[in-house]
């Protein structure tokens, strides 16, 4: 039987060390995403300076001399030397319409692309005039007419469509010796990054695939044994705290002083409680319990409790039935009601009121006890509340409330637990957080 089991412990190691190794494989996908994006990047950025390039071939297209040549032309034709057929102003016309075209396709430069649009306007308003002459020369007596348009109209937009254009190239220039900086410094940096981090997860891996499983393994199982002693000595020490002398000699000596006086009912009542109360900690050396059979433990504490503090304390316990079946640890509520009494309660002026209740929250099991007592300052309930996060609380004063939430959080997982709040002069209110699992 135990050659079995031995078998069966090193084939549950060898699984786990091979998932582990799969797992260092799968640790590769994130650098190849990585290298797959940066390429995918940089492809776009090469993409995007290849088209500013283009455009400014483009713009090369349109001719230094445009304007000379346009209004030489443009002249010829006032003169008569050329009539509009024979002229090259359709050709220059067209051609310059069709680099504008191709031009607004490159560039997505918002100012360039406004600068395109007042050039397409230029070319128009060129056209115009053309026509304009075309028909003045049908008539007698329009050179002068026609030279003044020349003169006024012509040469001017001839001379704000090539200004145009040229400081076009001159930004689109711009723009491509920004772009290539960038680009050749984005490319080395993703060239380094992508190596180096590839090279590290390799090694890493290589490494690790040998004796990772070793460093893993054993951690892991030396911690869930750690967890199971903790878990132990946190029981035994949380049902040790409520079972202390203090606690037991008070009660015999509130019996004794019951007896004293011939209050028999008393006396009866408080050792009917005194035996509920032990059986219930007691309970079959159980770890999980009933909400109902954990709140007849709640119950007979607050009895005991009552006789003793007759002048100080009230209470009332309101849970309904519906989650009486459900699964809670042992001794769970009743350190929180002695904390409410002994820091809450008997710390106030003529007394309080505990009130504990419950109800099924859907998709949980809250329990909540409540005190009308002291209250807990803000700076004091910010300690409390970040000792319950610690794995060990450096305040020993919550360790009955830390002991409650970690057994909470070892048995049914880090959501559910303890939570706490608290108003000075109001009280304090602790919800205890459980799942729905019934027995």
């Amino acid at each position: 039987m135990e050659f079995k089991e031995s078998r069966k412990s090193k084939k549950d190691k060898s699984k786990l060390a091979t998932q582990i190794r799969i797992s260092y494989v799968i640790l590769l996908l994130p650098s190849i995403i990585f290298i797959v994006y940066a390429f995918y990047n940089l492809w776009n950025v090469n993409e995007r300076y290849n088209d500013m390039l283009s455009s400014v071939v483009a713009a090369s297209e349109f001719s230094l001399d445009f304007k000379e040549d346009f209004d030489y032309e443009t002249y010829l034709l006032i003169v008569g030397n050329v009539t509009l057929q024979e002229s090259k102003i359709p050709g220059y016309l067209s051609d310059a319409n069709a680099v504008v075209d191709r031009l607004e396709d490159y560039t997505d430069n918002k100012e360039n692309r406004a600068r395109l649009e007042s050039a397409k306007k230029y070319l128009n308003n060129l056209k115009v005039y053309i026509d304009r002459i075309e028909d003045n020369m049908n008539y007698e007596n329009r050179y002068e007419a026609n030279i003044t348009i020349w003169e006024n109209d012509v040469q001017i937009v001839t001379s704000l469509l090539q200004e145009t254009i040229n400081e076009y190239v001159y930004y689109e220039n711009r723009q491509l010796q920004t772009a290539q900086q960038e680009t050749r410094a984005f490319y080395l940096d993703i060239i380094k990054i992508s190596t180096g981090l590839f090279a590290f997860i390799v090694i890493f891996i290589m490494v690790l695939s040998f004796w990772g499983p070793l460093w893993i393994t054993r951690p892991i199982e030396e911690q869930v044994k750690n967890e199971q002693k903790q878990l132990r000595k946190a029981e035994f020490e949380l049902l040790q705290a409520q079972i202390n002398p203090h606690f037991l000699y008070n009660t015999l000596d509130a019996i004794v002083w019951s007896a004293e006086a011939g209050n028999q009912k008393q006396v009866v009542s408080m050792v009917g409680s005194l035996s509920d109360f032990f059986r219930s900690s007691l309970n079959k050396g159980k770890e999980m319990v009933t909400i109902r059979e954990d709140l007849q433990h709640v119950r007979s504490y607050l009895e005991i409790q009552q006789i003793r503090y007759q002048d100080i304390l009230s209470y009332e316990i309101d849970v309904p039935e519906s989650i009486f079946d459900y699964q809670i640890p042992k001794i769970t509520v009743q350190p929180v009601v002695e904390n409410a009494l002994y820091h809450g309660i008997k710390n106030r002026r003529g007394g309080g009121k505990i009130i504990v209740t419950g109800g099924d929250l859907e998709d949980h099991i809250q329990i909540t006890v409540k005190d009308d007592g002291m209250g807990i300052p803000e700076d004091r309930l910010s300690e409390i509340r970040e000792n319950l996060k610690r794995d060990k609380p450096e305040d020993n004063t919550i360790y009955g409330l830390y002991n409650i939430n970690e057994r909470i959080k070892l048995s049914f997982g880090d959501e559910y637990g303890v939570g706490i709040d608290s108003t000075v002069g109001v009280g304090t209110v602790v919800n205890i957080r459980l799942p729905k699992i019934l027995t």
